[in-house]
């Protein structure tokens, strides 16, 4: 298996050199990768036309239509979407019994913070609009958009309003100073690397402080968040990090489910095709999300 994730790892890492290319072409081209791992499972999606942002309903057979899962995809915050994530989705609607909210927020350069988190809380917001009780919502991203999972929890517990039953958060970002991965960078292998890091960062910030709560959700007030499932591999580059934002959050009183899983890298989740590791994530974020609802 050691092997087949060291290929695996080679043809993510060449796929996403940094290109020239524009941001529609890179988030098509980011797309089609991801969907050339698909189960190809059951699944129907529409468009939300009265949503705030362009958002998409996904549902499988068994998808209830009152308990919700607000997605957030992932992207390294400058490309992706929901089109590319669509079978992550039907996957974790598949283990969750949940329908799937999936939202495409703004995207920087154009789009830099806080847009990305404005556009997540005025989802959250519209659907609780739309009649559904916070405990019967569930947010839950990818890689950045596991990072936008706490940001948004973070910014609806400022507001004032209620929270959902729980977050799920998949490799997040969670300290974009990123004090630890540099002196770990030797000793890791993943697909992502610390100059892509540093240039999501200038990115997203375009000279914004880091230490922003709703940056960096290790640095924000995290007493009182709903519980946590996050995911992370062992091969993980962000790894010290989620693991000492575990450590801050479960100070504060927020109870944690940190899973590590071995020999895994960044947004394995996503590799169904060639990892068994990845339905088995998605079982154990089905039970987390099911546990949430006894």
């Amino acid at each position: 298996m050691n092997q087949n994730v060291d290929d695996l790892l080679k043809i993510i890492a060449n796929q996403f050199k940094p290109t020239k290319a524009g941001l529609d072409s890179n988030t098509e081209h980011f797309n089609e990768f991801f969907l050339s791992f698909s189960s190809h499972g059951p699944l129907k999606i529409t468009s939300e036309p009265d949503s705030p942002v362009p958002s998409y309903w996904m549902v499988t057979p068994h998808s209830s239509s009152r308990k919700v899962i607000l997605f957030l995809h992932g992207g390294v915050l400058n490309r992706g979407s929901t089109r590319g994530h669509q079978d992550l989705c039907q996957r974790i609607s598949k283990h969750t019994g949940f329908s799937i909210f999936s939202v495409d927020y703004r995207l920087p350069p154009d789009h830099p913070f806080p847009a990305a988190v404005k556009d997540s809380v005025e989802s959250y917001l519209w659907l609780r609009d739309e009649g559904f009780k916070a405990r019967e919502l569930v947010i839950a991203g990818i890689s950045t958009g596991g990072t936008l999972t706490l940001s948004t929890l973070l910014a609806l517990k400022e507001m004032g309003e209620e929270l959902p039953l729980g977050g799920v958060c998949m490799s997040p970002v969670v300290d974009f100073k990123f004090p630890v991965v540099y002196s770990h960078l030797k000793d890791v292998k993943d697909w992502i690397n610390y100059s892509a890091l540093e240039d999501m960062r200038d990115m997203y910030l375009q000279g914004q402080s880091t230490s922003h709560g709703l940056v960096s959700p290790i640095y924000g007030d995290l007493e009182g968040l709903p519980p946590l499932l996050i995911q992370a591999g062992s091969r993980e580059l962000l790894l010290c990090d989620i693991n000492r934002f575990r450590e801050v959050a479960v100070k504060k009183e927020v109870k944690v489910d940190l899973e590590v899983w071995q020999g895994m890298f960044h947004t394995w989740q996503l590799f169904y095709s060639h990892l068994r590791e990845s339905e088995g994530s998605l079982r154990s974020v089905g039970e987390f999300i099911k546990g949430l609802t006894k």
